[in-house]
């Protein structure tokens, strides 16, 4: 039996035997598993990353869940709601990333934090090109990119890729994770780079969206305002990384715009992509909207909802009463920023109302003359 003094008493027929039982207080368990937690992460990921947790979630707290997993079924195999939800194991070694975000949204509450971390294609190069001599670094960075970018992209060696490494160990763009976690129902809100890898505190806003195309090919499909405020399929060639769609405004919100109406700082444009942009070339495809009778010649550019949204009540009306173009007015008046912007579009749209055939070849001459003459260029 157990005495109140928590000692054990074991009588047989022939000996007693007695033990000492040490009682332990909730409060005294529950410090104890926070310590045993805490020095853990210390152990396996460092003081840095267990700070950085520690600003956002209390871990004495037995409603947030600390997990080390790459399987969704380790996630969905919780039956209860999570006030937060921290993940240490990187992105790069999970197969299934939408599926594993969308189970990591379906078991957190409302309004509360995902965090998580992944070793962006930027810190990776960095971290091979420091670890080998000069010379062989970039060799080896080159080949890594290879096998473990390009080859999980392509429709012929995607599958014997996974085979073979199960999707571990990943080259993974900041804009793709993001973009990923946005489309997953979550709001980023914190980012910080800490050994290595890159840390990011993620709010639930929503339920996913259960992206299923996302712009992953070379010919992409987006989308823009039409004319009467219809959405049309706009085609391009991809200048960005993969779920750069998604990133819209959360780009706008920590950056904003340049002068020139573009955004600042973009870090969803892709190298080549900077090439492409600058000579028109991604624009190419626009010509198979032209034929289809979605874009005209000349006319103010199609662009986003979250575009469309900046723009004043007055230009938005009259925007959508017309198609849009393929050789927008920006490049006959060379605005500076997006004030100036918006008055070039809304001063060809009024000529344009008056004089439709004659405001589009005046347009179309202008543009002809600064690209040859001025060397404009997309930027």
């Amino acid at each position: 039996m157990i005495t109140d003094s928590g000692i054990i008493h074991l009588q047989g027929r022939r000996r007693t035997l007695k033990r000492t039982y040490f009682s332990v207080s909730p409060a005294n368990y529950r410090r104890d598993a926070v310590a045993f937690r805490e020095s853990h992460i210390r152990e396996y990921f460092g003081q840095k990353v267990l700070t950085f947790i520690n600003r956002h979630v209390d871990l004495s707290n037995p409603a947030n869940l600390v997990i080390s997993t790459t399987t969704r079924f380790n996630i969905l195999n919780q039956i209860e709601l999570f006030q937060n939800i921290v993940n240490l194991k990187r992105v790069n070694d999970i197969r299934y990333i939408n599926e594993f975000f969308e189970a990591v949204n379906s078991r957190l509450q409302e309004g509360r934090f995902f965090i998580g971390c992944v070793e962006t294609k930027n810190l990776r190069k960095r971290r091979i090109l420091n670890k080998y001599p000069k010379g062989l670094n970039y060799l080896f960075y080159t080949a890594d990119f290879i096998i473990k970018r390009i080859l999980p992209k392509l429709k012929i060696t995607k599958k014997i890729y996974f085979f073979l490494t199960r999707g571990q160990n990943r080259v993974l763009t900041k804009t793709e994770i993001l973009g990923r976690l946005i489309a997953c129902g979550f709001r980023i809100e914190r980012l910080e780079r800490i050994d290595g890898n890159l840390y990011f505190v993620a709010r639930k806003i929503r339920q996913p969206l259960f992206p299923k195309s996302p712009s992953n090919g070379l010919l992409i499909k987006l989308e823009r305002i039409g004319k009467n405020g219809k959405i049309i399929k706009v085609y391009k060639l991809r200048t960005m990384h993969p779920y750069s769609e998604f990133l819209q405004d959360y780009v706008y919100e920590i950056n904003h715009l340049l002068e020139n109406g573009k955004y600042k700082n973009d870090f969803r444009v892709c190298t080549i992509g900077s090439f492409l942009r600058k000579y028109w070339i991604d624009e190419l495809p626009m010509l198979i909207n032209l034929l289809k009778g979605d874009l005209k010649l000349i006319g103010v550019r199609p662009i986003s909802q979250s575009y469309f949204n900046i723009y004043n009540e007055k230009l938005k009306q009259k925007r959508i009463r017309h198609k849009p173009g393929l050789i927008p007015p920006y490049y006959a008046d060379l605005p500076k920023n997006i004030e100036e912007i918006m008055e070039s579009e809304l001063k060809y749209l009024e000529q344009y109302e008056k004089h439709p055939f004659q405001t589009d070849v005046r347009y179309f001459m202008k543009v002809l003359k600064n690209i040859i003459f001025k060397k404009v260029r997309s930027s």
